[in-house]
């Protein structure tokens, strides 16, 4: 099962669906799919984070990882390129590489926050999909 990242119309604000074989690689093309969208492409830097969440179910573990991811790329200026992620149950752990931000290279929209508005991971017969929408 080949993974994939797909924007999807919305009227305002910025909608992307996203397949992968598994839960851990969904929320890794989550995102990628989050960083393609602010950013652009980049390659796979050497600034690391490490991270560590637990959450009530997968759609707010998936939420709360973005959102988290956000506020590392604002707070640290940082753009996240890679993402070995690792889901059980309900609990996270993931270690991000990323590069510098810089204007003239990593030019993309800029997303605001993750809407909880529509968030479901579906099992599908051989691989896990979910929509998510974020606020531009």
């Amino acid at each position: 099962m080949a993974m994939s990242i797909e924007e999807l119309a919305h009227t305002a604000d910025v909608r992307i669906r996203v397949k992968a074989p598994d839960l851990s690689e969904l929320f890794v093309e989550a995102a990628r799919g989050m960083m393609q969208v602010m950013y652009g492409g980049c390659e796979e830097g050497t600034i690391t984070e490490e991270l560590a969440l637990e959450a009530g179910d997968h759609e707010e573990l998936l939420h709360d990882f973005l959102s988290e991811l956000l506020y590392l790329c604002d707070v640290r200026d940082v753009v996240f390129c890679s993402f070995l992620v690792r889901v059980e149950n309900t609990r996270l752990s993931a270690i991000l590489k990323g590069v510098p931000f810089d204007r003239k290279q990593h030019q993309g929209t800029e997303i605001k926050g993750v809407s909880y508005y529509g968030l479901q991971i579906v099992k599908e017969e051989e691989s896990y999909a979910t929509d998510i929408l974020f606020d531009v």
